[in-house]
């Protein structure tokens, strides 16, 4: 599937080949619940900084019921979500930026392409493009159906100040 447009050749990876579940993915992420984005990860590659996961998308999504009634669709920015927790399962994982959690930096030239509807697998592919260890990464990035590009563009991680986050919780009692 080295189809025109897409990030990077995917001829020789196997997309149903899942190389960390779940579980793998909860020991690097912190999202939990709805805000869960990944089902698995099916591809690694350490030289090029590249990965590959996906999102198995079910009709009782939390999104599914109110956007739109009667007509489903992934909204954007969950797509955009799940291309965040990707790039932070990977950075995490090899320790890239040297913070306890990566956080949503920013976004670049998001193009919205084609839908995602309740039974679909969305699957997002990264690819490290810049690091700046303590300080940032960025990902371009790509999210597909089948052979429809649905999303692409740029995204940025920072580290995340957890003691700091913690305490100002504590403090305003939440």
């Amino acid at each position: 599937m080295a189809g025109k447009g897409f990030l990077f050749d995917l001829d020789g990876i196997d997309l149903n080949q899942v190389t960390a579940d779940l579980d793998v993915i909860r020991s690097y992420n912190p999202q939990r619940f709805e805000m869960e984005q990944l089902t698995a990860i099916v591809y690694e590659d350490t030289e090029h900084h590249r990965c590959i996961g996906f999102k198995d998308t079910q009709p009782d999504e939390f999104w599914a019921r109110g956007h739109m009634p009667g007509m489903p669709l992934m909204p954007g920015v969950i797509m955009c979500e799940a291309a965040a927790q990707l790039a932070s399962y990977y950075t995490q994982r090899h320790d890239l930026l040297g913070s306890e959690m990566v956080g949503f930096g920013g976004l670049e030239e998001v193009r919205f392409r084609d839908m995602v509807l309740p039974g679909d697998r969305l699957y997002i592919a990264t690819e490290l493009t810049r690091v700046r260890r303590g300080a940032m990464i960025i990902c371009r990035f790509q999210g597909f159906v089948g052979e429809r590009i649905v999303v692409d563009g740029i995204i940025k991680g920072i580290p995340l100040p957890v003691a700091a986050l913690q305490a100002a919780t504590r403090r305003d009692g939440q």
